[in-house]
């Protein structure tokens, strides 16, 4: 099994001009039931989640066909999965891609509110035991 690699700077750059991520930004929040009509519904899963030495090539194909593509690669960057096709990417596609989201997405200020701070914060709270 190879370890995931931080994204190189030239890499980063060609994804935030990549129309995929383009759309995703246009497309985030949009459609709440994306999921219900993607095409991804009438194919195996196993299809969008090939084994590190196999090709991604017929799951990006049927991606690329796909109406739902911006808000299911926005859901992918939203959550940080790097597993599988999401969106009509690779993993490693959206390594540089979730560098450039999350330098132009900023949080929900709503969603902050109910939920309180985010888990990160949270966990990094140290408290006296003394």
């Amino acid at each position: 099994m190879t370890r995931a690699r931080m994204p190189r700077p030239h890499e980063v750059a060609a994804a935030r001009r990549d129309p995929r991520l383009l759309r995703a930004l246009r497309e985030r929040r949009q459609d709440d039931a994306w999921r219900t009509r993607g095409t991804c519904q009438s194919v195996d899963p196993e299809t969008f989640f090939p084994a590190p030495n196999e090709p991604a090539d017929a799951a990006v194909a049927l991606c690329r066909t796909c109406d739902v593509q911006g808000s299911c690669l926005a859901w992918a960057l939203e959550v940080g999965d790097c597993h599988g096709v999401w969106g009509g990417t690779t993993p490693r596609e959206r390594r540089a891609m979730l560098v450039a989201w999350r330098s132009e997405v900023q949080p929900d200020p709503d969603a902050l509110d109910e939920a309180g701070p985010p888990v990160r914060d949270r966990l990094l709270t140290l408290v006296p035991l003394s």
